[in-house]
């Protein structure tokens, strides 16, 4: 659990991108990103659900959990690697000093 926090602390280090604001980001970053968001959110449910818990009972939410945990991490321990890769647009001079 604590390695879900301390991750976050390492963000400035793993985001490899030029651009820092979401308006100047690529399509990578974008779908990244909502992916995490919807990952969050699932997870915050099924962590106040018991761990025999299966969604509309049929899909387990023990694997699910796990699929999403590991995407969780792996946002963030790649970062480096696909936000040198994405396309940004170029910040406006009114933007950079």
């Amino acid at each position: 659990m604590g390695a879900g926090v301390v991750i976050l602390a390492f963000l400035p280090w793993l985001d490899r991108s030029p651009v820092k604001s979401i308006r100047y980001r690529g399509p990578i970053f974008k779908t990244l990103l909502t992916i995490f968001v919807i990952s969050f959110f699932i997870l915050g449910f099924l962590g106040t659900k018991a761990p025999s818990y299966a969604f509309f009972d049929v899909i387990p939410g023990a694997p699910v959990a796990q699929l999403l945990s590991a995407y969780y991490f792996l946002f963030f321990l790649t970062m480096p690697w696909w936000s040198k890769i994405d396309k940004y647009k170029p910040e406006p001079d009114r933007v950079t000093m």
